[in-house]
């Protein structure tokens, strides 16, 4: 029988009356914030829901039939491989926390099989050498606080989100010979990153008298941006430079990596740029992985042949 009501489909729950299941729902939420948790918060919704559906306890019970099932009945609703194993994060996160707490003796979802998705680069349509080069100097002919985005955006490869928090105190310190720029990055990561002289020369344009609060600001109003004006700011610098294409700020942040790449930056150093945690993410956005002239066989005949 469900121990599940509409209510707690849609989370959260009553402290006072939660079952083991929405007791390990909001300890597992508990540890993300933001968007994360957000997304998360609707993954966990569909799963008990689909419980309530099907009559089964969300937690206690769960075979690895039941998840499988589940899985299959996402594709079946027409999701694509690559959202369907983006829909099991948390119901995946989900089963591994309870069972580490012992509140199930086993995890069902660990050896549940996820569809395969073969994806060998990122689809994000980025900007190439010459398209990013335009992108930044008509940034700067359109305002300060553009050319202070598109630098930020296409030099540091930031986030839309960490972009429009960066404040003037954030790039105020010098470490070993650099300014950097500290921020928080995904997951509430901090990371330290080193400015350049060209960089660093547009965030003080756009600074200009001010020493402290936001450092983006909105041309007109004066007001801090935020996450949407960052999507339109991107679209106006696209327009006006004529990129003949859907141009977003993730676009900036695939140009960063993509172009770090195709300069010769090893794919260590691309990846401490892209702050991913998985070096096989910064392969996504490696282009030149396909250049037979570049393969490492040449490399190796040389060094065994001695030549």
């Amino acid at each position: 029988m469900s121990t599940t009501t509409s209510s707690t489909a849609a989370l959260p729950f009553q402290p006072s009356s939660m079952s083991p299941a929405q007791l390990a729902a909001v300890s597992f939420l508990a540890r993300y914030s933001g968007a994360t948790h957000a997304l998360y918060r609707t993954q966990l919704g569909r799963w008990f829901t689909w419980c309530e559906t099907n009559g089964l306890d969300p937690l206690i019970g769960i075979q690895r039939a039941h998840v499988e099932l589940y899985i299959r009945e996402l594709a079946e609703a027409g999701l694509m491989d690559s959202s369907v194993n983006t829909m099991m994060h948390a119901v995946r996160g989900y089963f591994r926390c309870a069972h580490i707490d012992g509140t199930i003796t086993a995890d069902p979802a660990v050896y549940a099989r996820l569809p395969k998705v073969h994806r060998d680069e990122s689809r994000t349509q980025g900007l190439d050498r010459l398209e990013l080069i335009r992108f930044l100097q008509v940034a700067q002919t359109i305002s300060v606080h553009h050319g202070a985005l598109a630098y930020l955006l296409g030099i540091n490869a930031l986030r839309a989100s960490e972009a429009a928090a960066v404040r003037i105190e954030d790039y105020a310190d010098v470490l070993r010979g650099h300014r950097v720029l500290r921020l928080v990055g995904k997951g509430n990561k901090p990371a330290t990153m080193p400015l350049t002289v060209p960089v660093l020369r547009v965030l003080e344009a756009c600074r200009g008298e001010r020493t402290t609060g936001p450092l983006i600001l909105r041309p007109l109003s004066g007001k801090p941006i935020d996450r949407r004006d960052v999507y339109r700011m991107v679209q106006r610098i696209a327009r006006t430079a004529r990129i003949p294409r859907h141009i977003s700020p993730h676009s900036l942040r695939h140009a960063a990596i993509t172009n770090a790449l195709d300069a010769g930056v090893p794919l260590r150093d691309a990846q401490i740029l892209a702050r991913h945690a998985d070096p096989r993410t910064t392969e996504h956005y490696d282009r030149a992985r396909g250049n037979l002239d570049r393969h490492g066989v040449h490399f190796l005949t040389a060094y065994v042949a001695g030549v």
